[in-house]
């Protein structure tokens, strides 16, 4: 959103739900409206379960000319449930205590997961996170670790002020993350940052240049 103001929504989707975000330049191909192009994409969707890739091609050639005259841009996920032991989720206090407990909850988990290597990046991601919660909170800071394709620390506060940098010459999640973003879990103003897990006990942790999403 490039740090400007933005509205959020709630919305409980039940597994498999297909999610389909694109550029107006998809709707408006072939010189649709937008109210028309929002009923094609819907058709297109609603078709027969396959897979991603080809939803993306369904929705590609019913949607797009030879040569569209705008940038096209679909983007498509689809829903799933974690099993609840591949997520950790702890609420800590508000007070100068938070990042220092929330890295040793974050090093126990990882304990626990057989994911130790990981753990000083991680570290320093929760700190970061966490500290910049502490900064802006007006209650209790949440924590979640999520175990997936890669290792996800989501941190969540109840206030608007988005996060911000860690202080000059401080290691950052930008530094040790493949990815930072905003994110909305609870209403609040959290963030989320993640990074590659290794694909067993003595494989390398691997890092690749962070970027803002």
């Amino acid at each position: 959103m490039g740090g400007l103001p933005f509205e959020t929504d709630d919305l409980e989707l039940e597994e498999g739900s297909v999610v389909a975000l694109c550029s107006d330049g998809l709707l408006l191909a072939d010189r649709r409206d937008i109210e028309q192009g929002l009923t094609l994409l819907r058709t297109v969707l609603a078709g027969p379960a396959c897979s991603l890739e080809q939803t993306r091609k369904a929705v590609e050639d019913a949607m797009l000319p030879d040569r569209p005259a705008d940038d096209v841009t679909p983007l498509l996920g689809r829903t799933r449930v974690l099993a609840e032991d591949k997520v950790a989720t702890w609420e800590l206090l508000a007070d100068a205590t938070a990042a220092g407990r929330a890295r040793g909850l974050v090093a126990d988990q990882l304990t626990k997961w057989g994911l130790q290597e990981v753990a000083f990046t991680t570290e320093l991601i929760v700190s970061e996170l966490v500290t910049n919660a502490y900064g802006h909170a007006g209650g209790p800071v949440l924590l979640r670790l999520i175990r997936h394709s890669h290792l996800i620390c989501e941190v969540s506060y109840t206030s608007s002020t988005p996060p911000t940098c860690a202080r000059p010459g401080a290691p950052t999640r930008a530094d040790v993350a493949c990815s930072w973003w905003p994110s909305c879990p609870n209403g609040g103003a959290p963030a989320t940052a993640a990074t590659e897990r290794p694909s067993g006990p003595s494989s390398p942790c691997r890092h690749s240049e962070a970027r803002a999403s």
